[in-house]
C-alpha cells in the first residue's frame, strides 16, 4: 500500500496527464498517452480537443493537426472521443460485447428498443452501403418504437439509434457537415485486427486508463496499478506505480473546462480542493465563474479560473474575469505578484495562439 500526501497525488496526477515539463511535441504520442480526446464542438475560446492539445504541446500545436489526423485515419473517433488506432481493437472487443455484462435494467431496456427497431437498424447500414456516408437526415427513419427519455435524446430515435450502433461497432463518425455528424460503416473505417477477450481489453484499457491519470479512484481503475492511500482523502485509490516519487510541477497552464485533470469533478475535488463547475447551461445570474471559465493550474495546485472568451472578428481574447483562489486549497496564501504574472504571461500566449490579443476588462487584476 503506497501511503502519499495529496501534494505528492497532485504531482503524479500532473504529470500523468502530461502537464509537467518537458513538454511533449508529437500530436499522436500525447493522444496515444491519453487514451482519448473529447470531440466537443464548443467553441467559446476553441473546441475542447485543441485546447487540450495547446496546453500540453504549446504553440507547436497546429489547429488543423488534429483534423489532418483524423482524415489520414490516424486517429478514429469512437464515441465523441478522437482514439488512437492502436487501441481500436480492445473499443471494438467491448463493442462486440455490447450493452455488457450485468443484470442492469437499461441493459435489457436498450437491448428491447433496438430489437424493437432492427428494420430500421438494417435500413441503414444498407443505406451507408450502398450511398456512402452520409449525415443522420439523409439516413432512413422507419422508427416503429420512439426513443424517449428526459435529456436531449428524446424524440431524436435515428440519433439515438445510430449512437447505438456505434457502440455494437456497426458505424462511424468519419467527419462533419456542419452540425451533422458524418456517419459511415464501421467495416470501411475500424481496422480488421484481430480482437483481444473482452476481459483482457477491460483490463488494458484500465490499466491505459490508469497510465493516464497517475492516481484514480479504486472502483474506476479496477485492478490497475497498485492500492494507495492518501493523507486527508477517503477512500482506497490505485497509483500508477512508475509515478510514484514524481519531481515538482512547474508550468502555469489553462486548461479546457473539458480536460481530464478536472472532468471528473468528484477526483478534481478530493485531490485539488478545488471549486469548479462548467455552468454553461446555468442561467446567468447564477454564474460564479462563467459561461466557459478555464481552470488555471499552477505547479501541481489548481488555482483559479479565467473567464474568456475569443472574438476573432474584433481580434481580441476578451478576458472578463481571472477568479484568484488560495494556492493550494481554501485554507491556502493569495497568489502573489509572481503567480498572477505567470498567470497573465498564459493568457497572452492562449491569445498569440489563436492569432489575437488579449483584452483585460475592467476589473481584472494585473
Amino acid at each position: 500500500m503506497h501511503e502519499l500526501t495529496r501534494e505528492q497525488a497532485r504531482r503524479i496526477a500532473v504529470r500523468a496527464q502530461l502537464l509537467a515539463r518537458p513538454r511533449p511535441t508529437d500530436l499522436l504520442e500525447v493522444v496515444e498517452h491519453l487514451t482519448l480526446l473529447q470531440l466537443d464542438p464548443t467553441k467559446v475560446v476553441a473546441p475542447s480537443a485543441h485546447l487540450v492539445l495547446w496546453s500540453r504541446i504549446g504553440s507547436g500545436y497546429e489547429r488543423e493537426d488534429l483534423e489532418d489526423a483524423l482524415s489520414a485515419g490516424e486517429l478514429v473517433e469512437i464515441g465523441g472521443m478522437a482514439t488512437p488506432l492502436s487501441q481500436v481493437p480492445l473499443h471494438r472487443a467491448v463493442m462486440a460485447g455490447w450493452p455488457g455484462a450485468g443484470d442492469r435494467p437499461w441493459h435489457a431496456d436498450v437491448a428491447g428498443w433496438v430489437e424493437d427497431n432492427d428494420e430500421c437498424r438494417r435500413e441503414i447500414l444498407e443505406a451507408l452501403r450502398q450511398e456512402g456516408p452520409s449525415i443522420a437526415p439523409e439516413l432512413p427513419n422507419a422508427i416503429v418504437r420512439p426513443w424517449k427519455s428526459s435529456g436531449w435524446t428524446n424524440d431524436k430515435s435515428v440519433l439515438k439509434l445510430l449512437d447505438i450502433m456505434a457502440a455494437r461497432g456497426e458505424v462511424v463518425v468519419v467527419g462533419r457537415e456542419g452540425q451533422h455528424r458524418l456517419w459511415d460503416l464501421a467495416e470501411r473505417v475500424l481496422p480488421d485486427d484481430p480482437v483481444p477477450p473482452i476481459e483482457e481489453a477491460t483490463a488494458e484499457l484500465r490499466r491505459l486508463r490508469l497510465r493516464s491519470l497517475g492516481i484514480d479512484r479504486g472502483k474506476q481503475a479496477g485492478d490497475a496499478g497498485e492500492p494507495a492511500r492518501i493523507e486527508g482523502v477517503r477512500g482506497t485509490w490505485r497509483v500508477d506505480p512508475s509515478y510514484v516519487g514524481a519531481g515538482a510541477c512547474t508550468r502555469t497552464v489553462l486548461l479546457s473546462p473539458l480536460d481530464r485533470l478536472v472532468l471528473d469533478r468528484a477526483r478534481m475535488a478530493a485531490l485539488f480542493d478545488f471549486d469548479y463547475q462548467l455552468e454553461q447551461y446555468k442561467p446567468v445570474d447564477q454564474r460564479r465563474f462563467g459561461y466557459w471559465a478555464l481552470p488555471v493550474l499552477h505547479g501541481h495546485d489548481l488555482v483559479g479560473k479565467v473567464d474568456c472568451t475569443a472574438e476573432p472578428a474584433e481580434g481580441v481574447l476578451r478576458v472578463d474575469a481571472v477568479h484568484e483562489d488560495p494556492l493550494g486549497g481554501p485554507d491556502g496564501p493569495p497568489w502573489s505578484d509572481d503567480v498572477r504574472a505567470a498567470v497573465h504571461a498564459e493568457i497572452d500566449a492562449l491569445a498569440t495562439w489563436l492569432g489575437v490579443e488579449a483584452l483585460l476588462m475592467p476589473g481584472v487584476r494585473t
